[in-house]
């Protein structure tokens, strides 16, 4: 599986502290910037060629705002992983997208991806709130995410997933529930979105929103207006026919995001571009979130310069494949869990009702009691749960 960081955006969102320079509004210098960018994305592309990047046959460009680009630079970089042994056809190929930019290039910019590959397309919605868009900054209103989305069903994408935020101090549970309606509401043909992503808002160092709560500006949500917020989000999603297979992540039947599912199960993935992490034979990796320093290593033909890693110890190992385990409804293997948690703190969950037996797994049966899961309705304090068995 490969992961792309894309490090472009129009504009920064209130919330946002990934890596990402804003897009000169020049359309000479944009294109050249791209270009460059996509020369030293190639570089490193083929810096890995004969690596193994995992099991998974997953691709997935995010950001930043991967549609900000051109189709000539995706086409250069499909070009440039098929070139070197990590080309397509790929079982899930998915695109980060904003509404604003769906709807400024329309239909035939999206039937271009789809002709590169693209099966799946991510959009950041975020709210149908106006106002609260304008909040968190983002380029598009509530009409835009509508149109964006209709378009993306004309030009044929086959899974449409919608981002959503919630915990926000001003978003009221009404506000919240309509939010909600109408994105199960947001296609044209009735159909429903495939798979909606949720996050609760958080205040991340470095962001916008980070500098507006210490200058005493905004005030974050109470932890019960969120836990509310979450349950009605569950609720709501729920009885809408989705299956809640992650925390923050809701599919149809068969709409499960794969490429994240291989993430929630600690398989291997070749991380790209400025910002990116990989996990690669035990060892985790970065690129530092510089696109000048980027750009310059792939000149220089040396990436090292711009690279870090490390090697996780077995105790990194277990911590991570229990705490994104447990993220999700599949859940972890009980014998797993028995041999790498404290006796007393495992029964202890067990008796408590914080972990279930498993009866179903990525739609196996599989006996009862050979995994355990947090149940949705404590999915909230997951972390709390995790942090108590390791």
């Amino acid at each position: 599986m490969i992961y792309i960081h894309i490090p472009f955006c129009r504009s920064f969102c209130t919330y946002c502290d990934f890596y990402s320079e804003i897009a000169s509004r020049c359309c000479k210098d944009e294109q050249s910037r791209f270009e460059r960018f996509a020369s030293a994305l190639s570089a490193e592309i083929a810096s890995y060629a004969g690596v193994e990047a995992g099991s998974v046959n997953t691709l997935y460009i995010g950001g930043g705002t991967p549609s900000v680009l051109p189709l000539s630079v995706f086409e250069r970089v499909v070009g440039a992983l098929r070139d070197h042994g990590f080309g397509g056809p790929y079982d899930e190929f998915t695109v980060e997208v904003n509404p604003d930019d769906i709807v400024e290039k329309g239909e035939a910019y999206v039937e271009g991806l789809l002709r590169l590959g693209v099966n799946r397309i991510s959009m950041g919605v975020q709210s149908f709130d106006d106002e609260i868009l304008r909040w968190m900054n983002r380029r598009h209103d509530s009409a835009a995410a509508r149109e964006a989305y209709a378009i993306l069903e004309r030009a044929g994408v086959p899974d449409i997933s919608v981002d959503l935020i919630f915990g926000l101090s001003q978003l009221s549970d009404m506000q919240w529930r309509s939010t909600l309606r109408q994105a199960l509401e947001i296609s044209p043909s009735g159909a429903l979105p495939a798979h909606i992503s949720s996050y609760q808002l958080s205040v991340e160092p470095g962001s916008a929103l980070a500098s507006l709560v210490d200058r005493g500006v905004w005030t974050e949500a109470s932890d019960e207006m969120c836990a509310r917020q979450y349950d009605i989000l569950c609720s709501e999603l729920r009885s809408a026919g989705y299956e809640h297979y992650e925390i923050s992540n809701f599919a149809l039947p068969g709409h499960r995001a794969r490429h994240n599912s291989a993430y929630w199960n600690h398989s291997q993935y070749l991380g790209l571009g400025p910002g990116a992490h990989g996990f690669l034979d035990g060892r985790r990796f970065w690129n530092n979130p510089s696109l000048d320093s980027y750009v310059q290593a792939a000149a220089e033909g040396d990436f090292s310069t711009v690279r870090g890693s490390e090697d996780l110890t077995s105790e990194q190992v277990v911590l991570e494949r229990v705490m994104l385990g447990l993220r999700t409804s599949d859940g972890v293997d009980a014998d797993f869990l028995r041999t790498h948690c404290a006796a007393p703190a495992l029964a202890s969950a067990l008796a408590a009702g914080d972990l279930v037996p498993v009866a179903i797994a990525s739609g196996n049966i599989v006996p009862v009691g050979t995994r355990f899961r947090i149940p949705e309705s404590r999915f909230f304090v997951s972390d709390t749960i995790i942090a108590e068995l390791i």
